[in-house]
């Protein structure tokens, strides 16, 4: 049994809550304190008899105490309060709301020097005052007091909000009305419950070792997927949703097929090329050759082994991962890190350890360029259901195939929610239509996609009608005369759907309340631990360079790299050319939030200034 919580409470005015709260939490230890001095308090109706009250429970009784500076008040060894309460702070007479805002501002900042990490800080506010969508009516934003992205300075985030019911808090009398013992309406008040965010990433880079043939290089891993890389979310200890839709997946596949595990090391990076459509989309890598592989590493089959390590800096590569192609080099000979899965399949099938008329079933993380949204995911978990058929036996087995992922989503979705879902399958008559594999069907003539496999669901409430979490198609099998039939979903995709998980960034947070949500390995409805995050909206035009087609991809994952990933939005509202130079120009909004950390308005305007640098750097465009 651990030691019992200490309760700090600030701002009490005739301490009728602190005395409530204590008769509601004997076990707790409380201090509960005032700005004004003692004299002055004990002249307020019920103060004195409050006081008393909470002294003869063993509570600690403070008088003026500036919310402002609370460590002056406390030893270092009692300064971790499990719980801080902070009902309806006013700066008093006729303060606006930039004050209140200012008084908030000062307040968090030092909450956060006598909180417990894993504290919560309680602030209730009149009704309309926070400027959440919890506020009914709701205010204006200016005229709020923005008390999200006012914690938001101090790395707080507003995790609950709950009515705060002063007709349930037994002998609750609230005073103080324009710094007057007079009493004020708290209908309609709102108690916010913040509690400490997880830091904004600032990622070291990091330097992948691997095998190539007989050739032992390094690369650069691109910024933005500095901590996404080596995660292992599909690993046999992970409890990640995304691996348990993987098993659950696999499960109901092998009820009708007989199931194959292809356990292999697949490279991390392609060599060659990609059809033009998709040049951009993929990120190109700069290899740094090392020593020759020994004869005794490759007898041990360490061809595929991979390690990642920590460094200060690399100077062959683009620290915003953006790498273009090197102009003037065997196209043989350049990498990148793979976009599908698929891309292997043949290669896969046609060894001696595969058995014709099994499902072979292989997954791992692919990456690719894409523009920002919460439903554009530069990395995911790909898995792959691959058979070999005869020719004539191919459509039956597509159709088996495809019916039973469809059951197999389903059943899915009917264990964790009671929401609409609907999946299609929907003709696939050019890359367009099949995107998120076009990589494969660009890389190989012989690779049909036929079908993308798409899912209606109105859990995220997303503008998004569609969305398509994987493909169905064939390829041609060398010498053997079958026929390869696969199916590949986006399983963080699937995730997300299933478990209505609104934004792709929260399946990589490094917050715990994220995993500690699906423990077990169980499926469940995310319950967002970062409500009503604040937002902040920044445009940037420029002139584009003359002659020079704009690569947008590259400006979305610029956004990307230089945000930490808070970059949520990317919308061109505005592109002119000059009428006598034909020079162009393009204005574009973007929008800055974070899912799962706390982002300030001057965090997220010093990211914008160097996103302004980069792109100036990258893309060559004239700022505006």
């Amino acid at each position: 049994m651990g030691p019992a919580p200490r309760i700090l409470l600030i701002g009490e005015g005739n301490f009728s809550f602190a005395a409530a709260l204590c008769d509601a939490a004997a076990a707790a230890r409380f201090v509960a304190t005032c700005y004004e001095g003692e004299e002055e308090v004990s002249a307020r109706a019920l103060a004195a008899r409050n006081i008393r009250r909470l002294r003869d429970r063993g509570a600690e009784v403070l008088f003026s105490v500036d919310c402002t500076k609370l460590k002056d008040y406390f030893l270092p060894s009692d300064r971790m309060f499990s719980c801080v309460y902070f009902n309806f702070p006013h700066c008093g007479r006729k303060a606006g709301v930039v004050k209140n805002r200012e008084l908030l501002a000062q307040f968090f900042s030092s909450c956060a020097e006598v909180l417990a990490e894993k504290g919560e800080v309680h602030v209730a506010l009149c009704s309309g005052q926070g400027g959440t969508p919890a506020d009914q009516p709701r205010r204006e934003w200016h005229n709020s007091w923005q008390i999200v992205a006012v914690a938001a300075g101090a790395r707080f985030i507003l995790s609950d909000v709950r009515p705060f019911s002063a007709e349930s808090i037994h002998g609750y009398k609230c005073t103080g009305y324009r710094s007057q013992d007079k009493s004020f309406s708290v209908e309609g008040a709102l108690s916010h419950i913040f509690t400490r965010s997880t830091p904004l990433l600032h990622l070291q880079p990091v330097v992948c070792h691997m095998q190539l043939g007989s050739r032992r290089v390094s690369f650069q891993v691109p910024q933005m997927l500095v901590d996404k890389i080596n995660r292992d979310f599909l690993e046999l200890s992970s409890e990640h949703p995304v691996r348990t839709v993987k098993e659950k997946l696999t499960a109901v596949l092998s009820q009708t097929f007989p199931i194959q595990s292809i356990d292999c090391s697949i490279p991390l990076l392609h060599q060659g090329h990609v059809g033009g459509g998709c040049h951009s989309n993929v990120f190109w890598i700069v290899l740094k050759p090392e020593q020759n592989a020994s004869t005794e590493q490759m007898a041990n089959g360490l061809a595929n082994g991979v390690l990642f390590s920590h460094i200060d800096f690399c100077k062959d590569a683009d620290n915003n991962g953006c790498m273009k192609v090197q102009e003037g080099n065997d196209i043989s000979e350049q990498y990148f890190l793979r976009p599908s899965l698929l891309l292997y399949i043949q290669t896969l099938v046609e060894r001696d350890t595969f058995l014709p008329g099994t499902l072979g079933v292989f997954c791992g993380p692919v990456f690719r360029k894409c523009p920002v949204s919460p439903y554009s995911l530069p990395v995911f978990h790909e898995v792959v259901f691959v058979g070999a058929v005869d020719k004539g036996m191919a459509s039956g087995f597509i159709q088996v195939l495809v019916d039973t992922i469809r059951s197999g989503i389903y059943l899915l979705h009917q264990t964790v929610s009671g929401c609409k879902l609907n999946i299609a399958l929907q003709e696939a008559t050019g890359l367009e239509a099949t995107e998120p594999d076009n990589f494969a069907a660009s890389e190989s003539q012989s690779t049909k996609i036929q079908h993308s496999i798409c899912v209606q669901t109105d859990a995220l409430g997303s503008c998004e009608k569609d969305f398509c979490v994987g493909t169905v198609g064939t390829a041609c099998a060398k010498g053997n005369g079958l026929v390869i039939v696969f199916a590949s979903l986006n399983l963080d995709l699937l995730a997300m759907l299933v478990c209505g998980i609104a934004d792709w960034r929260m399946l990589w947070t490094s917050d715990e309340r994220f995993l500690s949500q699906f423990l077990g390995g169980e499926l469940r409805l995310f319950k967002s631990f970062s409500l009503y995050p604040p937002s902040y909206v920044h445009d940037v035009s420029f002139w584009v360079p003359e002659r020079e087609p704009f690569d947008e991809v590259t400006f979305h994952t610029i956004a990307r790299q230089v945000s930490c990933e808070t970059v949520v939005s990317i919308q061109l509202i505005d592109s002119f050319q000059h009428s006598e130079t034909a020079r162009k120009s393009l204005c574009y909004r973007l929008t800055y939030q974070s899912c799962d950390k706390a982002l300030s308005c001057q965090e997220a305007a010093e990211m914008q200034l160097l996103f302004r640098k980069e792109i100036q750097r990258c893309l060559r465009v004239t700022l505006r």
